[in-house]
């Protein structure tokens, strides 16, 4: 009966300690003193996420005629397919000289 209760002492008090062996800090490292007035190494930044915004505008309307014969021009969906593809900041070769900015 001993024997059976000491088989499950052993792994259940290592499984307590080990969590009380990280939580202690270690000797190499020493915590700031939070009363100094030190003014700190980094220095710190703020950007606005809405620093790049552009309100919106509103865009032209073009027929559906014209917008499928530039799409045409340009060379179709198979171009706007390989500029997908391509990593950013590449673009995807025009075949003869196609889309150029009207």
């Amino acid at each position: 009966m001993v024997s059976i209760s000491l088989r499950w002492l052993v792994p259940a008090g290592l499984t307590l300690a080990l969590p009380m062996a990280f939580a202690q800090p270690s000797a190499g490292s020493a915590a700031p003193d939070p009363k100094s007035l030190a003014p700190s190494s980094v220095t710190l930044g703020y950007r606005s996420a809405f620093a790049d915004y552009h309100m919106y505008s509103e865009q032209p309307i073009a027929s559906w005629r014209e917008a499928n014969d530039n799409v045409g021009k340009i060379g179709g969906w198979r171009v706007y397919s390989k500029e997908a593809r391509q990593p950013d900041g590449a673009s995807a070769p025009v075949p003869g000289g196609q889309g150029d900015k009207p």
